[in-house]
């Protein structure tokens, strides 16, 4: 009894830091697909609000940057205080960068629930307590190349940095929120995943120990991909690109 408690609390606590929803059995998703007409408009909405989340983070980045270039030269404050801000800037980022975007992006174990999944699939704990732990890393390893970039924010490293977040954003937008299980594969591995190893290669030159830091990210991601092609592949196949969906009736 002790032991199922524990496991709740650990399960409430993650889901509370990483804003995940937990999936509802009951619940019935909002949407479902009638057509195998390419939903254009979808198209254009992942699209636009990919850049604009991209854009707004790294107006972000510029005012971070702005920011402690005053902590750094004002003598009042110690040479920790704009490391510290730094850290709880990447903290913010990692953790919650989909306040930046105009998509829906509700972390929810809904859909992960209610679809047939591989038998190797990972418990839906599993995936807030590993991004938990990426986010730590992707703090370690941002912080060591904002200090080998002489407190630089606006810099390439970063801006591959925010563009890997803002994808994975959108993915969730199309797989998790509105399950489009088709579109999300393609979208998986040229987005969160390729991106993922960028970011982890530039990290690695910039920084080799960062880059080591990271590429559990990429271990990560290759396995979600993994999951989402074979979640695809179990729950009929459907074509790769965003179908035009309609409301289900209550």
């Amino acid at each position: 009894m002790n032991q199922s408690s524990n496991i709740g609390i650990l399960e409430k606590f993650v889901n509370t830091v990483m804003g995940v929803k937990p999936g509802n059995q009951k619940q019935s998703l909002n949407t479902s697909a009638t057509t195998k007409e390419l939903d254009i408009k979808a198209v254009i909405v992942y699209k636009l609000g990919t850049i604009l989340q991209i854009g707004t983070m790294i107006l972000v980045l510029l005012g971070m940057e702005n920011l402690v270039n005053l902590l750094d030269s004002n003598s009042a404050f110690p040479s920790w205080v704009s490391t510290v801000v730094t850290a709880l800037f990447f903290a913010l980022l990692s953790i919650r960068s989909r306040i930046f975007s105009l998509l829906d992006n509700t972390r929810s174990q809904t859909t992960y629930d209610q679809v047939i999944r591989p038998r190797w699939s990972p418990p839906p704990l599993a995936f807030p307590i590993v991004w938990m732990l990426i986010a730590v890393l992707r703090v370690i390893s941002s912080v060591l190349i904002w200090q080998e970039l002489n407190h630089q924010f606006l810099v390439l490293p970063f801006i591959l940095f925010v563009i890997h977040l803002a994808v994975g954003d959108t993915w969730n937008t199309i797989f998790t929120v509105e399950r489009r299980l088709g579109a999300a594969v393609p979208v998986v591995i040229l987005g969160p995943w390729l991106s993922a190893i960028v970011v982890t290669v530039i990290y690695w030159q910039t920084v080799p120990l960062a880059g080591m830091i990271l590429s559990f990210s990429c271990v990560w991601l290759t396995v979600a991909s993994a999951l989402v092609f074979r979640i695809w592949q179990l729950n009929g196949s459907e074509p790769l690109y965003p179908l035009k969906l309609a409301s289900v009736e209550d």
